[in-house]
């Protein structure tokens, strides 16, 4: 199989439970929400993505197959410590199997995802991240993060509240091309809540206020 890759680079993760942790982020291209082209945001599922999963043109971008793949992200890692691949999109389960899980595990990387949730999770996974959009049926119901991008007209963290998994985190939505007063109702709104609901934990985009990929 040969698999799309938007991106591949080493970076500290930046938002989440495992935010500050050191990964590979294993970009796939393509998503099942939206075609990722601007003229067709206002008619898709997602309309609030704010990242670029198309084509694979991005730094070490290309089309792979397994063992070239784990290869590629192998050589990125330096240095000791749990080795970690963040695999995202798009919609990485689009793609991801149990092929290339097992080719990066013998590489001795442990494998995140971080999904729609619209599509079940291969078997082997590591860390699965769970981010629920808009209408679009949920699918995988349990996993180690729900992580809940806020607020969506369509979703409320109430809805998820009694699903198995074991974190639950609730983001700012990032509306900063309409003003940044829109993005601080946001970020004050997650705030409030998650102060009137311990269960949820605030998740905040570092890697964008420090300005790194």
């Amino acid at each position: 199989m040969s698999y799309a890759v938007k991106e591949i680079f080493l970076t500290v993760q930046g938002e989440g439970v495992r935010a500050g942790t050191v990964a590979v982020f294993l970009r796939f291209a393509g998503c099942n929400l939206w075609s990722g082209l601007e003229k067709d945001r206002r008619s898709a599922v997602c309309k609030f993505c704010d990242t670029d999963f198309v084509k694979t043109d991005g730094v070490n971008g290309g089309k792979y197959d397994a063992a070239e793949l784990a290869e590629k992200v192998a050589n990125l890692w330096v240095g000791e410590g749990e080795r970690w691949v963040v695999c995202t999109g798009g919609e990485p389960v689009l793609q991801l199997d149990e092929t290339i899980i097992n080719t990066l595990h013998a590489k001795g990387f442990k494998v995140a995802v971080e999904t729609n949730g619209t599509l079940t999770v291969p078997e082997g996974i590591d860390w699965i991240c769970v981010s629920p959009k808009a209408n679009a049926p949920l699918v995988q119901t349990c996993g180690d993060e729900l992580k809940l991008v806020f607020p969506q007209a369509e979703n409320h963290p109430s809805d998820f509240a009694d699903l198995n998994f074991t974190h639950f985190c609730l983001q700012p939505r990032d509306d900063s091309y309409l003003g940044a007063e829109k993005k601080a109702d946001h970020s004050q709104a997650a705030f409030q809540y998650c102060l009137e609901h311990p269960q949820w934990r605030l998740s905040v985009q570092t890697h964008k206020s420090i300005g790194v990929p």
